[in-house]
């Protein structure tokens, strides 16, 4: 028996201009890109890898932060450093609770996702996991946990054999004398690389951060090729002297309007509400999850290469303000023009709303909180993204909905790394139709969980209608390459 190596993922205001965003015709050609090609040539490998995930959380304070590489925290339309610091050491002497390790059986494919969820007293200050195989020479390899996602840890294990494969997770506080320590349960699942079934979680299992593919066929694997990877800049200050860049996730949505196509994101990946302005240099890739080893500067790599975007959509409740101050608004779209747009490996059409099987979006009240204090296979719902430690996978958390304030619904145990905002939630809109209800938006500092805003408002239903429907902005230079509309 062997033990098999895994990678861990750790996973003021400013007058704004009113723009009239009255339901003119639409013109094909107007908000053409013009500039397709050197946004293919901005986003070379420095910058690509010089991306950072664009994720917005809240700490007990109420206070707003944007968390990038390595978990760290940066605040964000405002000074203030985050409420969770680094923990000072103390006299607990109670060890971490270890809970909710996925998978725990079935049979799977050749990667794994590796998730549990550790909680202390106090804080946690080292994870690690063990795997072992079905191979000789036994030796054991740990990953220690640089960063906690609010609770929820995770690590891909890769290239697994055939046969049995059995983990277990040690964890450490940070009390005195090198910490309390404990070590969970072995959990065991098999690995068969043949052409057997493999069966999606069931309708009331909670998952805190599994590889999509491994259900697709269950659920919706067309949710795969509408989704895609969105590489944007966002200015470092107002005075839009520098700017950096950010990964999100967004996906194709049904439109009705002859010569663009949609895509809905989260609003922070469109618009900058701290430094007000538009996102630039944007750049869309659908199902890189399909695209071998991870995130390159070659389109032609990609499954049916890239698209530029032409402007953005917010509405000016999340623009007027800063973060979390305009959490309800926090969803937007990209119009993209069907021409002029499209590079790299060839697709079905230069269309991209043609290219992949665009989803629809659920403007009826979605079903929430109908298991009590357990997941419901009625309320049951998927939330999804690229996220960025995950790169290339697609990777998903699902559970029953529920809600947190009046304004968002919420994942309460939602695991899935920086790099997944604005990757669509899915439910079964009950005749086993898979569709969009909201995206993902935030989450808190020093818990585990996931919010998305209601769609099912007038807002969410006006917004799309603008999105579809309206004219390209006379302006669409940097910082200005999109529409602030009100809705109601």
């Amino acid at each position: 028996m062997a033990f098999a190596k895994i990678s861990l993922i750790v996973i003021s205001s400013l007058t704004i201009p009113f723009i009239n965003t009255s339901f003119a015709a639409p013109n094909p050609n107007a908000g053409l890109n013009p500039n397709h090609a050197s946004v293919l040539k901005h986003w070379d490998n420095s910058r690509r890898n010089a991306a950072v995930p664009r994720d917005l959380l809240i700490d007990p304070r109420g206070q707003g932060y944007m968390r990038v590489k390595q978990g760290e925290l940066i605040p964000y339309g405002h000074t203030m450093k985050p409420l969770a610091g680094k923990p000072k050491r103390s006299r607990d002497s109670t060890a971490p609770v270890i809970s909710n390790l996925s998978p725990d059986a079935g049979v799977l494919d050749t990667t794994v996702i590796l998730a549990a969820t550790v909680t202390d007293n106090v804080a946690v200050s080292r994870v690690d996991f063990y795997i072992t195989g079905p191979t000789a020479n036994p030796t054991s390899y740990s990953v220690s946990a640089s960063s906690s996602n609010a609770g929820g840890w995770t690590a891909a294990a890769q290239d697994l054999t055939d046969g049995k494969w059995c983990w277990y997770v040690t964890a450490r506080d940070t009390a005195k004398r090198g910490g309390n320590r404990s070590t969970s349960q072995e959990a065991c699942f098999d690995i068969d690389t043949g052409d057997n079934v493999i069966e999606p979680p069931a309708a009331d299992e909670i998952v805190v951060n599994g590889n999509w593919s491994i259900i697709e066929q269950d659920v919706s694997a067309d949710v795969q090729w509408a989704a895609g990877r969105i590489y944007f800049e966002m200015p470092a200050d107002q005075l839009q002297r520098q700017w950096n860049g950010y990964v999100c996730s967004g996906t194709v949505v049904k439109d009705s309007t002859t010569g663009r196509s949609l895509i809905l994101t989260a609003a922070h990946c469109v618009y900058d509400d701290a430094n007000k302005a538009f996102a630039r240099n944007v750049l869309f890739i659908p199902n890189q999850s399909d695209s071998g080893s991870g995130t390159d500067t070659n389109c032609s790599n990609d499954v049916i290469g890239c698209w530029s975007t032409a402007f953005g959509v917010v509405d000016r409740g999340w623009a007027q303000v800063t973060f979390p101050n305009n959490i309800e608004w926090d969803h937007a779209y990209y119009v993209v023009n069907d021409s002029g747009a499209h590079s790299g490996n060839t697709a079905s059409s230069d269309i991209l709303a043609d290219a992949v099987p665009a989803i629809s979006i659920n403007f009826v009240a979605p079903r929430h909180d109908e298991g009590g204090s357990v997941s419901s296979a009625v309320d049951y719902s998927y939330g999804l993204g690229y996220s960025y430690a995950d790169d290339p996978h697609f990777m998903y958390c699902a559970e029953g909905m529920t809600t947190v304030g009046a304004v968002n619904w919420w994942l309460p145990s939602c695991g899935l790394s920086g790099g997944a905002s604005g990757g669509p939630w899915l439910q079964d809109n009950g005749n086993g139709v898979w569709d969009i209800i909201s995206v993902n938006s935030w989450g808190y500092i020093s818990s585990p969980g996931m919010a998305g805003p209601k769609l099912n408002s007038a807002l969410g239903e006006c917004l799309y209608n603008i999105a579809d429907s309206t004219a390209a902005p006379s302006s669409l230079s940097d910082g200005d390459a999109g529409i602030i509309t009100d809705c109601p």
